[in-house]
């Protein structure tokens, strides 16, 4: 293990700070027969590679930014920047000879292999061996090799920066070395659901602070160690047998979810909850915050369990400075034990089993971004989708089996999770309502204590509302890899 200080310099952006954005484009690719000819456009490209450094410093510019225009009396102008990182697929490492001996069997396999445990829906077929194939987007079918994120202020800048980023590899040349297999855009919603999710609700809230990275973590955001994101980083459990060329970069997972959000909202609209003298609208608000965990603005329901609150939701000392320790809560009185949020970070739950659990080592940092437009009146009237919108979700850790792949298939999947559900009148938690998707062989999700005059009281969901429809299992390399390992 290193224990050596971080030299930004040589980490891709997105991981520890992510890249400024309000248009990304992940471009999937496929490295042509010219692998000599690929490797010295990744030469060129080196140069664009946004780093740590680069994307703290474009931070600092857009915070300094808004508070002189705020100053000022005025509305801060938009600033021009872009950001490009690079990652590759195990095929794509086999594709450029690199040694691949990184330890992880998910990575090595792709994540199509693993989607069947990973609950997607799909089938079977072939006799007497049956295999799986999952029901996604026939792009993400074959094997790809790479994925080249480009992030910017707007789609002119964008567009300018992928132009660069094209020559590098000669596209729309004779000779080009790589070719595309899908693009997804994505865009922050607008106005006042900026930094929102389709489904409307404040995203991106409750981020680990990484020690020796985030210097002034917020009240109740917990500090991991580096290797719980960086590969041969303290807290990288197998950083010894990992190649040296590992160091520094970081595991990412793509997911491109489809959001079912007029059903979702039908959903709501049907089942509000009967809480005191709550309108029908309220009692489907509150019903929606339960099943999230946070209301819409980003307030906690543990700390604001009947009525949202944005003041708290607007106040990084307070939003995320909770454990489901109030009283009563350990039988989700404020918060339901199966709500997404507490699935995804279960917090004090686990430390105050008789045996406590390490959460360090589940712990991700989420990125991505929604795609797709806003609702039309069409959809909201009918409660149909009929256009595709949903997040193209990016997360980064250094092993993918005790980052996401264990918060989908243990905590986000398991009906039993939190364990506090094993033990009466504690009620069962049941799925996680938001991306808990069921084994192939069950029909029908539920989630206990939605209601929380209820808390045994089992609600039936009769859909899946966020749909997987492709994915794979990226690595994120260092600066010095890239150049020593990957380029020319």
């Amino acid at each position: 293990m290193s224990s050596d200080t971080l030299n930004f310099d040589d980490i891709q952006g997105d991981i520890l700070v992510g890249l400024p954005k309000r248009v990304q484009q992940y471009i999937i690719f496929q490295i042509g027969n010219n692998v000599a000819g690929f490797k010295q456009g990744l030469t060129q490209l080196l140069p664009l590679i946004t780093t740590t450094t680069q994307a703290m410093r474009n931070r600092a510019a857009i915070a300094a930014n808004k508070k002189a225009a705020q100053e000022q009396g005025k509305t801060p102008e938009l600033l021009r920047m872009s950001g490009v990182n690079i990652a590759f697929s195990h095929a794509g490492l086999a594709a450029l000879k690199v040694n691949d001996n990184i330890r992880d069997d998910l990575f090595t396999n792709g994540q199509q292999d693993d989607a069947q445990a990973l609950g997607d829906p799909g089938a079977f077929s072939g006799f007497p061996i049956r295999h799986f194939t999952p029901s996604w987007d026939a792009a993400f079918r074959n094997k790809t090799h790479g994925m080249i994120i480009v992030a910017g202020d707007s789609n002119e800048t964008v567009a300018e920066t992928r132009q660069r980023v094209e020559q590098c590899f000669n596209v729309g040349g004779f000779n080009a070395t790589i070719s595309e297999v899908i693009t997804l855009g994505g865009h922050v919603r607008p106005g006042d659901q900026r930094g929102h999710e389709h489904f409307g609700f404040m995203d991106g809230i409750s981020q680990p602070a990484v020690k020796g990275v985030d210097t002034s973590p917020n009240p109740g955001q917990d500090t991991i160690s580096q290797g719980v994101i960086l590969c041969k980083r303290d807290g990288d459990n197998t950083s010894l047998f990992r190649p040296s060329w590992a160091k520094d970069g970081s595991f990412l997972v793509l997911r491109y979810y489809r959001q079912l959000v007029p059903e979702f909202n039908t959903f709501l609209e049907k089942n509000p909850i009967r809480e005191g003298n709550l309108t029908q609208k309220q009692g489907s608000e509150l019903l929606g915050a339960r099943l999230m965990g946070r209301w819409k603005s980003g307030a906690p329901v543990d700390l604001a369990p009947f009525q949202d609150d944005p003041d708290l939701a607007e106040d990084p000392t307070r939003n995320n400075n909770f454990n489901y320790t109030a009283q009563n809560d350990n039988r989700g009185a404020n918060c339901p034990l199966a709500a997404h949020s507490r699935k995804g970070n279960p917090r004090h739950d686990l430390r105050d089993m008789p045996i406590p659990i390490p959460l360090e080592p589940h712990r991700i940092i989420r990125r991505g971004i929604p795609f797709g437009p806003e609702l039309s009146s069409e959809e909201t009237v009918s409660g149909m989708t009929s256009q595709e919108r949903g997040l193209i979700f990016v997360c980064y850790q250094s092993n993918l089996s005790d980052g996401f792949a264990f918060i989908q298939k243990t905590w986000a999947n398991q009906p039993l999770f939190p364990p506090k559900g094993l033990f009466p009148p504690v009620p069962r938690p049941g799925y996680d309502p938001i991306i808990g998707q069921v084994n192939n062989a069950e029909s029908a999700r539920s989630i206990e204590g939605a209601d929380p005059l209820a808390p045994t009281g089992s609600l039936s969901l009769p859909m899946e509302w966020v749909v997987p429809r492709g994915g794979e299992y990226y690595f994120s390399p260092s600066l010095p890899a890239l150049r020593s390992t990957f380029a020319a």
